[in-house]
């Protein structure tokens, strides 16, 4: 009944708003338990769910599956900031089973973590193979999360600055602390490599080809979105120098010579914590080909823009245009066909699917 309410009231604020997106919001589920992030392996028709408090389930054949994938809650700090918050499958999952998971543990310190499935491929093994990174978080948020391999089969893992404000360990300008940063790493061995400095808190990135985009939450006044490509290693992001195109701190000397800027920006008029989310290449929805959709937690709407030749334009609020809007928006998924979901803070999953 709540499923077919809330249907109901997403089809009554777009009509109300005028039909003239070339998209809707089918709600798919309505009772997860803090979903997070929604992802595919290459080729897999299922889709995998991350839920904030430490599961991961399957929605297979338009149902999910009643027993998780993998069920860590024991292991995990939830929630807040803090909780299962990444997954990333190998490119060659189909072969080997091997994924990974990006956590705060009990104790509040982040791990990225391989698993493998079992011989069940509804169902992981429960038992880690092993940790390839630990980093310590002196603070509750700021934790960054994401993870996915780039075109270049490295692992990248997104970390904010430890949390606080205003970067109080000034670690997104320290290349001696893994904090604040943008790491890459061979899942087969070696150390992990600074990929990025000067991040904040990125809030789900997504790579398109060789284009890696990152959704960075800014501190009180500017949200901001980076495109870098994986030939972009050493790129300097700003924070805690630069908040959006801003000088954070008027202060304190504000050099921005050898800084990426971002290539988007928005103020605390219009929201007030990005949620990033993915270029779209399905093929249910022409009219979004090649679109980076992204939203913000507190603002409630959808947005895109159309990035090429290191410029954006076509910036366009969809809940405008006949959407509607969500209340928390936490992240976006995408399936292996490279159709787009929307996860929300109370609970919710729903597919982005052409109108009517």
């Amino acid at each position: 009944m709540r499923a077919m309410l809330a249907l109901a009231f997403s089809l009554l604020t777009m009509q109300a708003l005028g039909q003239d997106a070339p998209f809707r919001l089918e709600l798919v589920a309505d009772d997860l338990s803090s979903p997070i992030y929604a992802i595919a392996p290459s080729g897999d028709p299922r889709l995998f769910v991350v839920e904030q408090s430490g599961t991961i389930r399957i929605l297979k054949d338009g149902a999910f599956l009643p027993e998780p994938f993998l069920d860590i809650s024991g292991d995990i700090s939830c929630c807040g900031e803090q909780g299962l918050l990444g997954l990333a499958f190998h490119p060659d999952y189909a072969n080997n089973g091997r994924f990974f998971v990006n956590y705060t543990n009990i104790l509040g310190n982040t791990r990225v973590t391989e698993f493998k499935v079992s011989d069940d491929p509804d169902v992981a093994s429960p038992d880690p193979v092993r940790d390839l990174l630990r980093v310590a978080q002196p603070y509750a948020n700021h934790n960054g999360g994401w993870i996915d391999f780039g075109p270049d089969g490295l692992l990248y893992v997104a970390l904010g600055d430890g949390g606080a404000g205003g970067d109080p360990h000034g670690n997104g300008q320290n290349m001696r602390a893994e904090l604040g940063k943008i790491l890459r790493l061979n899942v087969d061995g070696g150390q992990p490599e600074i990929f990025a400095s000067g991040v904040r808190n990125p809030w789900r990135n997504a790579f398109d080809g060789d284009l890696l985009y990152i959704a960075d939450v800014g501190q009180g006044a500017w949200e901001e979105i980076d495109v870098l490509s994986v030939g972009d290693a050493g790129a300097n992001l700003g924070w805690n120098i630069m908040e959006g195109e801003a000088c954070f701190s008027p202060t304190r000397d504000c050099n921005q010579e050898g800084l990426t800027l971002p290539v988007h920006v928005y103020d605390h008029g219009d929201g007030c914590s990005i949620t990033g989310g993915f270029v779209y290449r399905g093929g249910a929805i022409p009219a979004l080909q090649g679109r980076y959709v992204f939203a913000d937690y507190c603002e409630a709407r959808i947005h895109s823009l159309l990035y090429a030749d290191g410029a954006v334009s076509e910036v366009t609020n969809w809940s405008d245009h006949g959407v509607g809007r969500l209340n928390n928006i936490t992240s976006f998924g995408r399936d292996s066909a490279g159709e787009l979901y929307v996860t929300t803070g109370t609970s919710e999953l729903f597919k982005i699917v052409p109108a009517p």
